[in-house]
């Protein structure tokens, strides 16, 4: 955003912009945008903190008998919604969620991340920055507007068009990210035939957590424009690889990057080393987060890029860690788990407070893996200490019963009404009966 964010510069841009109405949004527990849209006269309102909704009616929030719950909109969050009409614009502010009596609600996934960062700031550090890779398949529409499964081009990594048909959208999704404010730094066809990715900038935890969420809505809107159903679902096909969110982090102090250290052979300080230490940790415990649908786990299996074993390496991309050429303030650790499914306030309180852990209590990391694991026999794993990521969401729910440094990090609101959430959603699936279940035993049997 180019201009300084006080309310007075938010009514001159509504007044340039003329802008009519103003969206309130916030994130529920699942990582769904929400919203409330009010008309530009509510906006006084809205800015004194005094814009109540119904929490009972969001998943995770609270019961009907305590409702009422307050928006307070951040004003570095203003931003004009570039494809809305002429006649009258959308702005928006993303939301924290309070109490009535002014209190922050703890079942706010936003609020909870920076409950998160204030543990980091009492151990000395300024900033966690985050930076992250959304994957997404683009579906063409049928006649009826609904999504169908049939791919909008049959291109591969880093195709160009005419193979990549989804490149003109793939370029107005990019421009409409650019004229709110984003740094695109790269933007490509993936692996597979009618997969994207588009790399917006690093920045700091709270700030990249409300750019994932806006990402995705700019996504999803222009996709329609082009008559074109894009999804960040982990899994749509079976047989091509899967859509991650590989998420690079690093802690920073007084402006330099703590994890960057000359003195050593890879350029890796102690810091850096117990926090992926820390991660490793807690790698299968923090998973159901950061991998939270029954369709993440078609995605983590051997033989499509996913990771689903728990190692680190500075030169390989077969294990669940991996530490990126970059050095100097680039210097970085990525985790190459997380889905976009994942709640992104969620996800990164929960690595943020295993690599802390990692620090806190100086742990040491096993020896990196730079051969390819999955070439690896199971005895030879099994020889380096080589765990796997839980294979299914019920697996990955109990070992997050398992970790209190994991459920602190969620806060018990949270964490009750998300294991809650899960246990249901597994529940439904491991009870209906399913089109392969029939192909193979209707006539079989």
């Amino acid at each position: 955003m180019s201009f300084k964010v006080t309310q007075d510069s938010i009514m001159q841009k509504i007044k340039e912009e003329n802008v009519r109405f103003i969206r309130l949004q916030f994130t529920d527990m699942l990582g769904t945008i929400k919203n409330v849209e009010i008309p530009l006269s509510q906006l006084d309102k809205a800015l004194d903190n005094k814009m109540m909704f119904d929490g009972s009616s969001i998943e995770g929030f609270v019961r009907i008998e305590e409702s009422d719950m307050y928006l307070y909109p951040d004003l570095d969050t203003f931003v004009v919604f570039p494809w809305t009409s002429d006649k009258g614009k959308v702005a928006r502010f993303i939301c924290d969620i309070y109490n009535p009596d002014g209190t922050p609600f703890e079942g706010c996934p936003r609020y909870n991340l920076k409950r998160n960062l204030k543990k980091m700031e009492k151990l000395g550090f300024s900033s966690f920055n985050i930076g992250t890779e959304p994957e997404f398949f683009l579906f063409k529409l049928d006649e009826q507007g609904e999504p169908s499964l049939e791919l909008n081009d049959h291109g591969g990594y880093f195709d160009l068009a005419p193979t990549d048909l989804g490149e003109n959208c793939r370029r107005d999704i990019v421009l409409e990210l650019e004229e709110m404010g984003f740094e695109i730094e790269a933007s490509h066809h993936e692996g597979a035939p009618g997969q994207h990715e588009i790399d917006f900038k690093y920045s700091d935890a709270v700030k990249h957590c409300d750019d994932i969420q806006t990402f995705k809505l700019v996504v999803k809107t222009i996709a329609r424009k082009h008559n074109l159903h894009a999804t960040f679902m982990p899994k749509p096909l079976f047989g091509v690889h899967g859509s991650g969110m590989h998420v690079n982090m690093s802690l920073f102090k007084d402006g330099e990057n703590v994890f960057f250290d000359t003195s050593t052979e890879l350029q890796l300080s102690e810091y850096a080393h117990q926090f992926t230490s820390g991660l490793l940790q807690h790698a299968t415990n923090f998973t159901a987060i950061t991998n939270p649908t029954v369709n993440s786990y078609k995605r983590l299996v051997p033989g499509y890029e996913a990771p689903v074993h728990v190692a680190w390496s500075a030169y390989n991309r077969s294990p669940l860690v991996r530490i990126p050429y970059s050095r100097g303030l680039s210097t970085r650790v990525e985790l190459r788990s997380v889905d976009p499914t994942a709640n992104p306030y969620m996800a990164m309180a929960v690595l943020l407070a295993a690599g802390l852990d990692g620090i806190r209590n100086q742990m040491t990391p096993p020896e990196s893996i730079d051969q390819n694991i999955y070439e690896m026999t199971e005895k030879e794993r099994a020889e380096c200490g080589i765990k796997t990521l839980p294979s299914t969401l019920m697996d990955a729910l109990k070992e997050l019963k398992k970790d209190d440094i994991i459920i602190e990090a969620l806060g018990s609101h949270l964490y009750e009404h998300f294991l809650e959430a899960k246990h249901i959603e597994w529940d439904m699936f491991r009870t209906t009966v399913h089109p392969w279940e029939r192909e193979q035993y209707l006539s079989a049997y």
